[in-house]
């Protein structure tokens, strides 16, 4: 399931990138070419199409990265020595446990 979610990732992002390309700030890009007023689609419902298709993409864009990250896989490669990192591996140390009492508890006389 997380593959296929980056696959759609990826071509939603391929083709956000084609409509922004073909969008022009100054009126230019794709609408330029239906400048004549015998076409179907006229210069403003071709921005409108444009813009409201960037819109939709990029809020596709960020559900399906939700979604991604909550199917991430969990598990880290078997060999932890050539990944560099095993998080879920949990090591235990032992503390060598301190005498409550002193065992020697004699003084020697310091002598003259």
């Amino acid at each position: 399931m997380f593959v296929l979610v980056t696959v759609l990732i990826m071509i939603v992002a391929l083709l956000l990138a084609l409509v922004v390309l073909v969008q022009n700030g100054k009126g230019g890009g794709l609408a330029a070419n239906f400048a004549s007023q015998n076409q179907v689609m006229g210069v403003r419902k071709t921005t409108d199409f444009l813009e409201k298709a960037t819109w939709t993409l990029a809020a596709v864009m960020v559900l399906l990265c939700l979604i991604s990250s909550a199917l991430t896989p969990k598990t880290v490669a078997q060999d932890s020595s050539k990944s560099g990192l095993d998080v879920n591996t949990k090591t235990t140390t032992t503390v060598p446990q301190t005498p409550t009492t002193p065992q020697n508890t004699t003084t020697m006389p310091v002598g003259k």
